[in-house]
């Protein structure tokens, strides 16, 4: 539900005059999430919803979808020609010097970026400074409550389980038959997810050997045998509304030993892993705000002091939500400079990897700092050992 004084005291908290949340056709999920819309429920007029630090917010829509905010709170401007619309602007705008919007400097956080170039203009056209929304977007729309936390904890009880049943199957169907396949395997999971009330917007990615050295593979037929080494990166999160996703990765060989060669890499992957973890855990301990940049540096750190740092090709991790890929604070100074900071209530991954020719090994993990800055790592237990499949 639309909190107007949380969102205003927010407001004032980052020296803004207001927060300008501007839609078309469904094209801001960001604001429409905050703003309380229904998935699925677009209109197909551009509309505003302004809200000062202080004061009544404003409404600017259309004629012919004139309710299209009357849910929230405000007065309500209503234009049919272009002319008015920009009028319009200019009226909610008076007396404002400095607005969030979603908007990302240099598109350096694309997911921020749901409002085009031109309405940017159009604000900036009236003397207004636009800055980013990031933050504010992560307190109303990345930051978790207890109903989701309790999801994501189903959910990821179901996604650690679903690792018992990949090896096991990959074990007996060597055993039976010689070989598997990557498809197979994502069957089997994807099988797993529905029996217990998962659902996820693409199968999960089954590498094997040099497949898992490529980090967004896309899964095939390979077939999997004996000797082969296998990467798997699973995420789901339950049929539920508002639910939240779990996301995990972990590797394992088809054999009853493991080559020191994989055992080598996942060593170094996991002292990565928990270099990152340790660092929120010290931050939120001693009360040090921590933007997610210098999470990707304590984990980066590891894995270049081992040589390794070329092949290490993206981000630590990712902001997790309603989507796997979330609207808070990534864990990134590779791909972005993240200057988000994790916040209470938010939920991000952690999964360095080290990908080489021949196979690759990732890690992933995901972390949810609770309402009383306790930080939590959902993913079962945490893997130190490449999984002997067949000697299981």
């Amino acid at each position: 539900m639309f909190d107007l004084p949380a969102v205003q005291a927010a407001i004032r908290d980052q020296g803004c005059d207001g927060w300008l949340m501007y839609d078309f056709r469904g094209s801001n999920i960001l604001a429409r999430r905050v703003l309380g819309f229904p998935d699925g429920v677009a209109g197909s007029r551009r509309w505003i919803y302004f809200v000062p630090a202080t004061g009544t917010p404003t409404k600017l829509v259309h004629r012919i979808e004139t309710g299209a905010l009357d849910h929230l709170p405000g007065e309500k401007t209503v234009y049919l020609r272009w002319q008015e619309f920009e009028a319009g602007v200019a009226k909610l705008l008076t007396g404002s010097k400095r607005v969030a919007m979603e908007y990302a400097p240099r598109n350096g956080i694309p997911y921020l970026g749901r409002v085009d170039a031109g309405t940017v203009e159009l604000v900036r056209s009236n003397g207004v400074d636009v800055v980013s929304s990031g933050d504010l977007v992560q307190l109303f729309e990345a930051v978790w409550d207890d109903e989701q936390w309790a999801l994501h904890l189903e959910a990821s009880g179901h996604t650690d389980a679903a690792y018992a049943v990949v090896w096991k199957f990959i074990a007996d169907q060597i055993r039976t038959r010689g070989e598997t396949t990557e498809d197979a395997v994502s069957a089997v999971i994807m099988n797993h997810f529905a029996e217990f009330g998962l659902t996820t917007y693409h199968p999960p990615i089954v590498g094997v050997n040099a497949h898992s050295g490529d980090p967004h593979y896309e899964t095939g037929s390979e077939a999997i045998r004996t000797g082969d080494f296998v990467l798997v990166d699973l995420w789901a999160k339950m049929d539920k509304p508002r639910a939240v996703y779990s996301d995990l990765t972990r590797v394992g060989f088809v054999g009853d030993t493991v080559p020191d060669k994989y055992q080598k890499i996942l060593d170094i992957v996991a002292a990565a892993r928990d270099a990152a973890i340790a660092c929120v855990r010290s931050a939120f301990t001693e009360g040090r705000p921590i933007p997610g940049w210098q999470v990707d540096d304590a984990c980066r750190a590891v894995i270049e002091k081992a040589g390794y740092g070329e092949y290490f090709v993206h981000r630590t991790g990712h902001s997790i939500g309603q989507e796997t890929h979330g609207n808070g604070a990534n864990i990134d100074n590779l791909e972005t400079r993240e200057d988000r900071l994790i916040l209470p209530g938010c939920c991000f991954s952690v999964e360095p990897g080290i990908y080489l020719p021949e196979f690759g090994v990732r890690s992933e993990v995901d972390v949810f700092v609770d309402k009383n800055k306790q930080v939590h790592v959902t993913a079962g237990e945490l893997q130190y050992k490449v999984v002997p499949i067949m000697g299981r």
